[in-house]
């Protein structure tokens, strides 16, 4: 038995004096923070995956939509082609000469009778090459706002693939600074099955959980307008201009009074910044987020989330922007006051501070 071992005995030797095993005396014994920062790049990698897969969705959908476009239009540049044949015919027409002759005859008629034949062949003539005429018009503007359309398509499909392309690097170099944190350490199968449990944890209850408080908050900014309409002394009127001054305890108060989820919650404003922070059932989560002003493609004032953080573990940004284009929160002042749009926000000392002015 001891003849038998001596290889194995000599090669791991071998591959320490190479440097690529870990010596018992290498092992690392972690901190607890390098150990919740492997635990956040595990459960980063889960979200980044789901995020390729969703983009991989997108691009397949958006492909396939490309696809129909370019269909169509080789039918529509077909049937602009077949329309300007025509059109030519009737210009021809009009350029030779032939068309005079038709006119001309109005002016030998032998009754009246016959001139309105002649009027009403005429005019039925007249129509009919002014819709040959019209029609080419009309289809060459649609080929022309078709052909933008999938320039447009195109463009985000290329986005998309970018996006895709860097989401898969992403991941690669993510996992590859797991593995060799992992290989350095003394506790890599606790750590393995810390992951594993955090991993099933998130997945299983703790996305849930976190839509299920953007889901409730969606539902309320919908509902915040017409409860500053009741609640006017947040609002005041200096000329033309409207300035909301919203306490934080104000707001606090109005999103317990529509859904108990926040009774656990609490939303405070500091330095440009919204951070909205509690626990429920043995779940942590921490939301910090800024607004900022839009004009396009309508007035609002959306909200951005910063930072996501559940049970002490911050998620990717593909998380909250995933969160951000599945829930609304934004704020809409039209909702409030018709004919008037947000002029600026801002948030500091405890207030959200929206001015509004007249739409012109």
């Amino acid at each position: 038995m001891t003849i038998k071992r001596r290889p194995v005995l000599w090669a791991a030797v071998g591959l320490l004096l190479l440097g690529l095993l870990p010596s018992p005396a290498s092992l690392a014994q972690p901190t607890e923070e390098e150990t919740r920062q492997l635990l956040e790049k595990s459960l980063s990698v889960i979200e980044i995956d789901k995020e390729i897969e969703r983009v991989a969705q997108q691009r397949v959908a958006l492909q396939d939509t490309i696809d129909a476009m370019t269909l169509d239009m080789s039918d529509k540049e077909n049937e602009v082609e077949m329309q300007r044949e025509e059109a030519g015919k009737v210009l021809r027409a009009y350029y030779t000469g032939e068309k005079q002759s038709l006119l001309m005859s109005i002016f030998s008629f032998n009754s009246f009778k016959d001139l309105f034949a002649v009027l009403d062949y005429y005019d039925y003539i007249m129509a009919r090459d002014k819709h040959t005429l019209d029609t080419l018009l009309l289809q060459q503007t649609e080929l022309a706002s078709g052909r933008e359309r999938l320039h447009a398509e195109q463009q985000q499909l290329d986005e998309i693939n970018r996006n895709l392309q860097l989401q898969r690097a992403r991941l690669v170099l993510l996992q590859r600074e797991i593995d060799s944190e992992m290989s350095t350490r003394s506790d890599s199968d606790r750590i393995k099955l810390m992951m594993d449990e955090i991993a099933s944890f998130w997945e299983s209850v703790g996305i849930y959980e976190v839509k299920q408080y953007f889901r409730a908050l969606a539902g309320a900014m919908g509902e915040l307008p017409g409860w500053l309409q009741e609640n006017t002394q947040y609002m005041t009127l200096r000329g033309l201009e409207y300035t909301i001054e919203l306490p934080e305890e104000a707001l606090n108060t109005f999103l317990r009074e529509q859904n108990k989820l926040f009774n656990n919650f609490a939303f405070s404003f500091k330095d440009d910044q919204v951070i909205v922070e509690g626990q429920r059932e043995g779940m942590q989560v921490s939301i910090s987020g800024h607004y900022t002003l839009e004009k396009e493609p309508r007035n609002a004032i959306l909200f951005h989330v910063d930072n996501l953080v559940f049970n002490g573990l911050s998620l990717p940004d593909t998380t909250m922007r995933a969160l951000e284009e599945e829930f609304d929160l934004g704020f809409y002042p039209q909702m409030i006051v018709s004919l008037v749009e947000a002029k600026s926000v801002s948030v500091r000392d405890g207030y959200l501070t929206v001015k509004l002015g007249l739409s012109l």
